[in-house]
């Protein structure tokens, strides 16, 4: 067996190739820092406290560790605990292995990026200008991420800023409303909507309709207690709508700019005249979010034409 020399490895692949040979010798991460805490701390439960761990299960992961060796490492006595040669030169490779490892492993902290979520239908034309804009004026680049849940992702730290539509509710939410978008109707080109060129709010209730239960922008409530369609298909993300509505499951209603991206073949998109209109907002925390949150939503606000309603995220 390669005898342990004294000399510290002078760079990280030194270590890593000593630390490979000895883990390819099934010895474990949790043996080698189980030894190190007994060097250090020269007594076995000092050091399974350390370890957080048992001080028997320490002792038989050490036992383990010099059996794997094939040499003694500690001399214990009922008053003390020694290191042998063998020990000590072990220990001089691992105070420098372990730790290095430990940070090569660790991940580096991020660069500071600004988190902006949707859930669907990312919009086209000002989001762009806007990220553009932020990045020049603050150096800190924007990342977007699409999250198939109602608030994609603000509510649980994963987004600094999200871009939602419809009705929010969302405690401890801001909600900056930007703009309201018209509804249209989307229908198989094998229904026989397919040919109106329009439909009004109320016939929709003589319908089946597609709910995107989680993402969706329209849901039962928006029509009166008597004048409400059925339920055909209840979807979990964007993506199931639409090929629910294309297999001529039921039809839907999203906000206008999706029939202008002609996104489905099998899908024809009429017009709602009546129909209420969909809010486009920005939802962020109202404490402890992103510092430059406020400088995202006045970019997105110029970008618009100017400040519009803002509240709190309640319905």
């Amino acid at each position: 067996m390669r005898r342990w020399g004294r000399g510290v490895p002078e760079n990280a692949e030194g270590a890593f190739l000593a630390l490979h040979m000895l883990l390819s010798m099934s010895i474990e991460l949790h043996h080698l820092r189980g030894f190190l805490a007994v060097a250090d701390e020269k007594h076995f439960t000092r050091a399974a406290k350390l370890m957080n761990v048992s001080q028997p299960t320490l002792s038989r992961n050490i036992r383990r560790l010099e059996e794997l060796l094939g040499r003694r490492l500690l001399e214990r006595t009922t008053r003390q605990v020694a290191l042998t040669a063998a020990g000590e030169s072990l220990y001089d490779q691992l105070h420098f292995l372990i730790p290095r490892l430990e940070a090569v492993l660790r991940p580096e902290p991020e660069d500071d990026v600004f988190r902006v979520g949707f859930a669907w239908g990312f919009p086209t034309g000002w989001p762009q200008e806007v990220i553009a804009g932020f990045e020049e004026e603050t150096g800190v680049p924007v990342r977007v991420h699409r999250h198939d849940a109602a608030l994609a992702g603000v509510d649980r730290g994963d987004a600094d800023l999200a871009i939602l539509r419809g009705r929010i509710v969302a405690p401890g939410m801001k909600v900056v409303t930007l703009l309201c978008e018209r509804r249209i109707a989307a229908v198989s080109t094998q229904s026989e909507l397919a040919g109106r060129e329009e439909i009004g709010w109320l016939e929709l209730a003589d319908q089946q309709l597609v709910l995107n239960e989680v993402s969706g922008t329209t849901n039962l409530a928006d029509w009166p207690v008597d004048r409400r369609p059925s339920v055909s298909a209840v979807c979990r993300n964007f993506d199931e709508w639409l090929e629910a509505v294309a297999s001529n499951k039921g039809m839907g209603v999203v906000p206008e700019f999706v029939g202008r991206q002609h996104i489905h073949s099998f899908v024809s998109f009429l017009p709602i005249p009546d129909a209420p209109r969909v809010p486009l907002n920005l939802v962020y925390p109202q404490r402890g979010g992103h510092p430059l949150v406020p400088r995202f939503v006045a970019l997105a606000q110029d970008a618009l034409g100017g400040p519009a309603e803002s509240g709190p995220g309640t319905d």
